[in-house]
């Protein structure tokens, strides 16, 4: 806790700088009715485009949203998009999944700053537990078929974090938040803008000692995290600029082990997680003489490790290692625009651990390169069309060629009507191929990717000259080659991975709206049906797990005359979901039914002077207890307190 204590003393002496620094600062916060239709996002095609000319369904959450909210985790934001469901194996800190649409968990990509941050050393997923909302200035988020654009990991959605670092303004700001299970969140993040240079950086860390993730027993499990960033921008003049960028994060978290003996459930244990994640990108756009054409240059590179500890000793690790090289061209054809790109990527992968059943040490690697083409034809007064094209050459694998087509049409004034259909495809997790637990899990080398041909269609509509926003989307997903990562192997107690004969089917609807009551009050609701389903080894159709039916959320906003005092009422919705029950030989694996529930939270926040604010929030006020994952609690209700700062924006 030594390492907290400072970094709160820290940021308390920077709140009272704030204090002073304050009476100088006359901008107050951004208006809560500040409509995104007509933002442009970074994410939705290969370069930056309005959200109404793009097709797919797209959600942006602002840095406004993330103070009403007062989320310490982008995860807890994602639970009231639409088509979103999260899952969290136990408490703060504890893995955490998301699945869009139903797909699989490794079927979303995570871009931070443009950096891809999907974890090879954990099948391919992103690590949400690991991401904070302290530095976060906005988050894009496009579903529907996205590989196109960006490649494996795409399949079902894009989530777009884009930090402070990428505002165009000098700033400061910091925070201390503490509360229930001994919970100390502090952070403080600045930037310095002269003109041509634009410098910053941030750091945050989050200790709690955490409740007990196993349903008997008394021990908790806590959690650390602190996160740093740094990055800077030259402009060498108006059509030349280059970035840099770094964004190092380290974290640890205690669990329970599994009881395999009597119950088949989680009991208290001496168990822990540390994980360590370095991110680095270099890049440089250039637009020559009127800017017909831009290139952009970039370098990105990506490492985790991650060590597992048993009563204080370490007896295995993993780790991976990525470089990502980039170049892009953009054409203007009049008013429309062509990218051609060139991809390559290598990736590697190590683990190392105690020989006992076998050997699970080893070093594997595998390349990609790719070229990609987008064309966007935008000058149609009504109609914009967008069509992607990618080839991926692997080192291990078949040549893959993806494509999209995304249409946006403006209907009125009032209406706009999208559609897209694109193919989807995901590489095999270097853990399917070649194993993680020698003991019980044989690797499959000749597995092959999953692929998806998806197809959905929306309507956006405005009503009460604009008051009400209303957005439906519905969607149909084929899935080939489904990967089952737990295939019994007959006459051992081993398991291993294969591609699935059939098809997975995932179908849905997707409802979203958002209402300014008055000047002072609004709302926001959310509710998706998500049908997934699979074949199991029997041949029989059964529903995917963890793959929430219905869910939904209903956000209710209120802001005084002044805007000094907020405050936001979210309750989220997760329904019914069906999981797995290993219990203890020579039982059989049981399918198990989660119950629904709801989440309910309430923040506040008084603004004392245009740049101090207090806040407080309640999580769970109803108390909740629920299950995400089977056999693993989440937290109870909960009670936090704050200060922030903010200046300068």
């Amino acid at each position: 806790m030594t390492r907290t204590i400072v970094q709160a003393t820290v940021a308390c002496k920077l709140l009272l700088c704030a204090v002073i620094s304050a009476e100088a600062d006359t901008t107050g916060p951004a208006s809560a009715d500040d409509r995104i239709d007509d933002q442009i996002i970074v994410t939705g095609a290969r370069t930056p485009l309005e959200i109404s000319r793009i097709g797919s369904a797209s959600t942006v959450i602002t840095r406004q949203d993330i103070e009403r909210r007062q989320a310490r985790y982008v995860s807890d934001l994602l639970r009231s998009v639409p088509g979103f469901a999260v899952s969290h194996t136990g408490v703060v800190g504890s893995q955490t999944q998301v699945r869009v649409r139903g797909s699989e968990a490794n079927h979303i990509l995570v871009l931070i700053d443009g950096v891809r941050a999907n974890d090879p050393a954990i099948g391919d997923e992103f690590r949400w537990e690991h991401l904070t909302t302290g530095d976060v200035e906005r988050i894009e988020i496009v579903r529907g078929p996205q590989s196109a654009l960006w490649g494996s990991d795409a399949v079902a959605a894009v989530v777009h974090v884009i930090t402070r670092s990428q505002v165009e303004r000098g700033n400061f700001g910091a925070y201390v938040e503490s509360g229930s299970n001994d919970t100390l969140n502090t952070g403080v993040n600045g930037a310095v803008n002269t003109g041509n240079w634009l410098l910053s950086g941030s750091i945050e860390s989050l200790d709690t000692d955490g409740e007990n993730i196993a349903r008997a027993g008394t021990e908790t499990d806590g959690a650390e995290l602190t996160t740093g960033s740094a990055s800077a921008r030259w402009s060498a003049g108006e059509n030349l600029s280059f970035g840099a960028g770094l964004r190092a994060v380290d974290a640890s978290s205690q669990f329970d082990p599994v009881d395999g003996v009597v119950t088949g459930l989680p009991i208290d244990g001496d168990r822990e997680t540390h994980s360590e994640d370095l991110a680095a990108n270099l890049g440089m756009s250039l637009a020559p003489g009127e800017g017909r054409f831009t290139y952009h240059l970039r370098a990105q590179y990506f490492e985790s490790e991650q060590r597992n500890l048993t009563d204080g000793a370490e007896n295995s690790s993993a780790a991976s290692d990525r470089i990502t090289l980039m170049l892009q061209s953009d054409i203007l054809l009049g008013d429309n625009r062509l990218s051609l790109a060139l991809e390559h990527e290598d990736t590697g992968y190590e683990q190392h651990g105690e020989v006992v059943f076998a050997d699970p040490n080893q070093d594997q690697d595998l390349q990609r390169t790719s070229a990609v083409a987008e064309y966007q034809h935008l000058s149609g007064d009504r109609l914009t069309w967008i069509l992607s094209g990618r080839l991926d050459e692997h080192s291990d694998f078949d040549n893959a060629i993806t494509g999209k087509l995304s249409l946006a049409y403006r209907w009125s004034d009032m209406t706009r009507l999208r559609a897209n259909i694109g193919t989807g495809h995901k590489t095999p997790t270097f853990a399917e191929r070649f194993g993680f637990f020698p003991d019980l899990f044989i690797g499959n080398p000749d597995l092959e990717p999953e692929t998806s041909v998806s197809l959905d269609v929306g309507l956006d509509q405005l009503f009460f000259d604009g008051a009400l926003a209303v957005e439906v989307s519905i969607y149909a997903q084929e899935l080939r080659n489904e990967i089952n990562g737990f295939v019994p192997v007959p006459d051992t107690f081993l398991a291993t991975a294969e591609n699935r004969d059939g098809v997975s089917e995932r179908t849905g609807v997707e409802l979203g709206a958002e209402w300014r009551l008055t000047p002072l009050l609004s709302a926001a609701a959310s509710y998706t049906y998500t049908d997934a389903d699979e074949e199991d080894e029997l041949g029989r159709n059964v529903i995917e797990l963890r793959r929430p039916r219905h869910a939904g959320s209903l956000v209710v906003n209120y802001g005084s005359g002044n805007d000094r005092f907020r405050a936001t009422l979210a309750a989220d919705y997760g329904g019914t979901r069906e999981d797995l029950f290993f219990p203890p030989f020579p039982a059989e694996r049981q399918r198990v039914t989660l119950d629904s529930y709801w989440v309910v939270d309430l923040t506040a926040q008084y603004q004392l002077t245009p740049a101090i604010a207090v806040f407080a929030r309640g999580s769970n006020l109803l108390d909740e207890d629920y299950e995400q994952v089977f056999g693993y609690r989440t937290l109870g209700r909960t009670a936090y307190v704050g200060l922030r700062a903010a200046f300068g924006r």
